[in-house]
């Protein structure tokens, strides 16, 4: 593991502040991706085999952290953030087509009586998982290990491990899957 190497801030927009711990493995492929991470003891961990492609990555905030997991593939215009303190997590052997989006956060806050009301949640999404175009994953959600989500499921409750959800939001449409193909 290591942080930006300058293949990485050559063929990728990266924008650092602040005192992060970025780890990436050697063969990891980070291409065309607008990086940018602001604050204090944030993390941003891309394990080994790894493909992120033309993706937005934000860490904003201290405390946060985005994790990729082993053999996991990013698809072009993503969208990845990790804020309040929150950690977005996607387990080994993912797949995440295009325009995906997941967020720990409303990106704003709300307030009633003076109080925020919409605090940022963890997103922790398993190993094994496709999550196909457009899919929108919202603050809070866990996803379980072997499951996919249909295109553009807006998914704002968990989704147990080997399900199908699809819909706006995403319900369960089958249970029981053994696997699916890359």
């Amino acid at each position: 593991m290591r942080a930006f190497t300058f293949l990485h801030r050559v063929r990728n927009k990266i924008r650092v502040a602040g005192t992060p711990t970025i780890k990436i493995a050697s063969s990891a492929k980070i291409v065309a991706c607008d990086i940018s991470i602001t604050g204090t003891n944030n993390q941003l961990i891309i394990q080994e085999d790894v493909v992120v492609r033309n993706t937005q990555i934000e860490i904003l905030g201290d405390n946060c952290t985005i994790f990729i997991g082993k053999n996991s593939i990013i698809g072009h215009g993503c969208y990845l953030s990790a804020k309040e303190g929150k950690k977005l997590s996607i387990g080994n052997d993912c797949m995440l087509s295009r325009n995906v989006k997941i967020m720990t956060s409303d990106g704003h806050f709300i307030y009633k009586k003076g109080q925020v009301i919409n605090r940022g949640r963890d997103v922790i999404v398993g190993s094994e998982v496709w999550l196909a175009d457009g899919v929108t994953i919202l603050k809070g959600v866990t996803i379980g290990s072997n499951s996919v989500a249909g295109i553009n499921a807006m998914i704002t409750k968990d989704v147990p491990a080997t399900s199908i959800v699809a819909g706006n939001p995403a319900r369960v449409i089958q249970e029981g899957i053994e696997r699916w193909d890359r």
